[in-house]
């Protein structure tokens, strides 16, 4: 099992704003949410990782590369900090452990039969909805 890498906070680039939607007035004075930048290519992860990460489909990962989280699901700046690094990881951590390789198997001769069978069974079954004959 390979063990995921952990992410130093120096290569991390955390910025706060202000949070969109409800919250009064303390929406407009307090920046509560959080904007994570981390750049993958300039980072310290194994190269694997990098490739991995670059390759993944998510609309988080820009074009340059650079993972862009942003939190505003707390109140408190501070825990929406600890939820983005924890996101990053969670990235981080899905890339790092690779998927067990598939090996082509047989059907067995019992699978096949029923599904046979089965076939069989459906085709009299339309058979018997046709026009009665006079």
């Amino acid at each position: 099992m390979t063990r995921v890498p952990v992410i130093p906070a120096h290569e991390v680039e955390l910025t706060a704003i202000r949070a969109q939607g409800a919250g009064g007035q303390n929406v407009n004075k307090v920046s509560s949410a959080v904007h994570l930048r981390f750049d993958i290519r300039a980072s310290s992860l194994p190269e694997q990782i990098k490739e991995r990460l670059l390759a993944m489909s998510d609309q988080r990962i820009t074009q340059d590369g650079v993972v862009v989280i942003k939190v505003q699901t707390h109140r408190s700046q501070e825990k929406n900090k600890e939820e983005a690094m924890q996101r990053l990881q969670d990235m981080v951590a899905s890339v790092s452990i690779l998927p067990r390789t598939r090996h082509a198997t047989r059907p067995t001769r019992s699978s096949q039969r029923k599904r046979l069978d089965k076939k069989s069974m459906r085709g009299q079954i339309k058979a018997l909805r046709g026009k009665v004959p006079e």
